[in-house]
């Protein structure tokens, strides 16, 4: 868990390339948890910034916190004018009740759950929103539950940020909630095989293993009619889970 959770760094600017981004409405979801109007926004574990981009462009003023220097670096080279810190969940280097919102974009199954919430709640504002989102492979389509069957390597593991979110509980927060909000990535086959690059289960596996799931992936999606032409939309789910600070 750890290895996979570290090894984004290497491939930070393939990341904030080829990953999607996540909707509006999951958004604007998440943040109507909080008892009141919400102007500052912690991008907790945020990477390159796919979070960050989309909150910028809302009008909120951000804060983005990343324990990885490769991914930071990328995140201020796309945003210079946010303020970007490196720490992790379990130590936020924020003051207490600085921040409206806490969100967490596709990251909260590698934090360390009691800490990190503890963390969480105390940067929280009281009526704060705090939230996790998960983009998902929409495998009610049959082309991409056969892809995310031809995409697993030995590295792969089953439903991880679900074995976290059954353990989204803090004294100090009220009860998770769940949304579920369509989405789509615009792609062609190549691009989508370099999304599937960036997933931390390709990225630490052998060189032959990887460049053997990636060759399997691109044949796949150069075979099927949906996705061999020009570009598609890649269907996702993105879940979003939200709790509010009491």
């Amino acid at each position: 868990m750890a290895r996979r959770s570290q090894s984004f760094g290497a491939t930070a600017r393939e990341y904030a390339e080829h990953r999607p981004d996540y909707p509006v409405s999951g958004i604007e979801w998440a943040l109507a948890a909080a008892d009141h109007p919400v102007r500052d926004v912690l991008d907790l574990a945020a990477g390159t910034g796919k979070l960050t981009g989309t909150l910028l462009d809302l009008g909120y003023d951000v804060t983005a916190v990343e324990p990885d220097e490769g991914m930071l670096a990328e995140l201020r080279l796309r945003f210079p004018a946010v303020a970007a810190h490196l720490g992790a969940a379990e130590a936020i280097p924020l003051a207490d009740d600085s921040v409206d919102a806490v969100l967490v974009g596709q990251a909260f199954h590698w934090f360390d759950p009691e800490p990190a919430l503890s963390e969480i709640a105390r940067v929280l504002r009281p009526g704060g929103a705090v939230a996790g989102f998960w983009n998902v492979s929409d495998d009610r389509v049959e082309w991409v539950r056969e892809l995310d069957g031809l995409s697993r390597t030995e590295a792969s593991r089953s439903n991880v940020q679900f074995a976290v979110v059954e353990a989204l509980a803090h004294p100090s927060l009220t009860p998770f909630e769940e949304g579920a909000f369509d989405h789509a990535q615009r792609r062609t086959a190549d691009s989508l095989t370099a999304t599937i690059g960036t997933h931390s289960h390709t990225i630490v596996v052998s060189p032959e293993e990887r460049a053997e799931v990636l060759g399997r992936i691109r044949d796949f999606l150069g075979s099927r009619p949906e996705t061999a032409a020009a570009e598609f939309d890649l269907p996702i789910r993105t879940l979003v889970y939200r709790a509010r600070r009491r």
